[in-house]
């Protein structure tokens, strides 16, 4: 059964991902964004394939199932006689609400905001652009996502359902598409609410952190939806724009530019250091 419900969540995503970009491309919220825009193979390869890859292997074979061999919780079946809509709808709240306090914790920390400020580093954002999570990010909020799932004795079909609706609704919420859901937004989270919560606008750094469902941010009055759209991007300075790299700048603070400046400079030494040594190996007077 687990198979099966993996193998149709599949087709939905690949089927959202065509509507949200025929969407994007029919209604888009900023014109003349091109389909492959600038760090969209970065997204697309390095983050959505291989690093969703290994961090899946990671999460679940090494920290999420040893758990449950240790101490045999799921064997406790505390939800299991719950039904499948019961536990997804559980699930989907209590994680959409932790999420909320832990993005918000992320902007006002100094150390957490290190393992989030790769998310904000797209000047341009799309549909695939919500992709770019560091990988501390994404093992402390996908652990803590699905930990509880397996641990708590849940349907393990519900892994998959709730890992499908995540990435449709990350997608949706990232997409470019110029959505006005009226009063809706006040409860779903859309992106005409977080394409502004990744604007390069002090008016936003500490606004619209929910990620499903927006009546977090409106009750605890962290809401910014003004009748404007957003249009610059990013963060006010300096990001790598390799993976690696920028794995490494979460850890230790480095100025790329003048770094390849010191290897020119080094270089250039070492090619002067190297040509007199050949001068004074050939010279006639030796």
């Amino acid at each position: 059964m687990t198979f099966i419900v993996e193998v149709i969540t599949f087709f939905i995503l690949l089927f959202s991902i065509g509507l949200i970009i025929f969407l994007e491309r029919r209604f888009p919220y900023t014109k003349g964004l091109k389909f492959v825009r600038e760090g969209f193979w970065l997204d697309l390869i390095w983050y959505t394939l291989v690093q969703s890859y290994f961090l899946k292997i990671l999460i679940f074979d090494f920290i999420i199932r040893p758990l449950d061999q240790e101490y045999n919780l799921s064997g406790q079946h505390l939800i299991s006689n719950w039904s499948v809509v019961g536990q997804v709808l559980f699930f989907l709240i209590v994680h959409d609400f932790y999420i909320y306090w832990f993005h918000r914790w992320q902007h006002h920390s100094k150390i957490l905001w290190r393992t989030h400020e790769a998310h904000h580093s797209p000047t341009q954002v799309d549909w695939l652009a919500g992709s770019r999570s560091h990988a501390f990010e994404i093992v402390i909020n996908q652990t803590i996502e699905f930990a509880p799932i397996v641990l708590m004795g849940a349907n393990p079909i519900v892994v998959p359902i709730k890992a499908c609706i995540d990435a449709v609704w990350g997608m949706y919420i990232h997409s470019n598409i110029n959505v006005h859901s009226g009063k809706l937004q006040y409860i779903i989270n859309g992106p005409e609410m977080h394409q502004w919560h990744h604007a390069e606008s002090k008016q936003i750094y500490f606004a619209n952190y929910s990620t499903k469902f927006a009546v977090w941010d409106w009750i605890f009055g962290t809401a910014y939806n003004p009748n404007l759209k957003a249009i610059k991007f990013g963060l006010p300075y300096y990001y790598p724009k390799n993976y690696f790299l920028q794995f490494l700048y979460s850890i230790k603070r480095f100025d790329l530019e003048k770094l390849a400046k010191e290897i020119k400079r080094q270089k250039g030494n070492i090619d002067v250091s190297l040509k007199v040594r050949r001068f004074e190996e050939t010279s006639p007077n030796k």
